[in-house]
C-alpha cells in the first residue's frame, strides 16, 4: 500500500509559551512538525535552546533546524542583543520598546520560508500575539499577512505557503488556558528577557506571563527570583 504523505508545518519555536502552544496546535491538527529555532546572541540564548530541545522531544517532531544568526549582535539596537542596553523592569515604556529586535520576525519568516519550500511544507506557524506584543511592529496580523504575500511572490509557482498565527487575537490568560487544555508542557517554556536560571519576574515578558497565569487562576510552574 502506498504511504500517505502527511501535511507539514514549519514551526518557528523560541522555547517560549506562545510558539510552543502554536506548534502543539499544528501537531493536533495532523501536521508533521518541522521545528525551527534561532540562536541570535540574545541574552537568554542558552536557556531558550534548552527549552526548545526539551519541547521538541516531548512533541516528537519530524525534523528540527537550529540556526545561528550572529549578525543580530553586531546590529545591536536592542536590549535583547546588546548588553550595554538595560532591559526595562518598571513596566512603563511608550512606543516601540527597547527590547524590539529590528525586523527579527521578518528575518525569521524569510528563513522559515526557505525551509518550507525545500521541505514541501504547506504552512509556517509563528506564535505572534497582537495584544501582548508590547508594541512590536512585527507581531501584527497585518504584517504577517503581508509577509505571506511576499513569500508566495518570491518562491516557485508551485510553492503555496500559508503563515498561520493561531494566537494572534488571544489574551495571555487564554493562551495559558488553551495550553493546559492541550497538555502543553509549560514548565519547559521560558519567557524571561533577562535571566537564564530563575525568571526575573519584572521584565515586560515576565509581567505578561505572570499576569496571564494570574487571570487564568493557575500558578506558573517555572521558578522566579524571590
Amino acid at each position: 500500500m502506498k504511504a500517505i504523505n502527511r501535511k507539514k508545518a514549519v514551526c518557528i519555536m523560541s522555547g517560549g509559551m506562545d510558539s510552543t502552544l502554536a506548534a502543539y496546535m499544528m501537531k493536533q491538527e495532523g501536521y508533521a512538525i518541522i521545528a525551527v529555532h534561532f540562536n541570535y546572541d540574545q541574552r537568554t540564548q542558552k536557556k531558550e535552546l534548552e527549552c526548545f530541545k526539551a519541547i521538541t522531544q516531548a512533541l516528537d517532531v519530524t525534523q528540527e533546524y537550529i540556526l545561528d544568526l550572529d549578525f543580530f549582535k553586531q546590529l545591536g539596537a536592542s536590549a535583547l542583543t546588546d548588553t550595554n542596553i538595560e532591559v526595562p523592569t518598571d513596566g512603563i515604556e511608550e512606543g516601540v520598546p527597547v527590547t524590539y529586535v529590528p525586523f527579527r520576525n521578518g528575518i525569521f519568516l524569510s528563513m522559515a520560508a526557505a525551509i518550507a519550500e525545500k521541505e514541501g511544507a504547506q504552512c509556517i506557524t509563528i506564535g505572534v500575539v497582537e495584544e501582548d506584543s508590547s508594541g512590536y511592529p512585527d507581531c501584527t496580523e497585518a504584517y504577517i499577512a503581508a509577509m505571506q504575500r511576499a513569500i508566495n511572490l518570491g518562491t516557485k509557482d508551485e510553492t503555496k505557503i500559508e503563515i498561520k498565527m493561531p494566537l494572534v487575537h488571544l489574551k495571555k490568560s487564554q493562551i495559558v488556558a488553551e495550553a493546559l487544555k492541550r497538555n502543553v508542557p509549560l514548565d519547559r517554556t521560558w519567557s524571561c528577557y533577562k535571566n537564564e536560571e530563575e525568571a526575573c519576574g519584572v521584565c515586560d515578558s515576565c509581567r505578561l506571563r505572570l499576569n496571564g497565569f494570574k487571570v487564568a487562576g493557575i500558578e506558573d510552574p517555572i521558578d522566579y527570583v524571590e
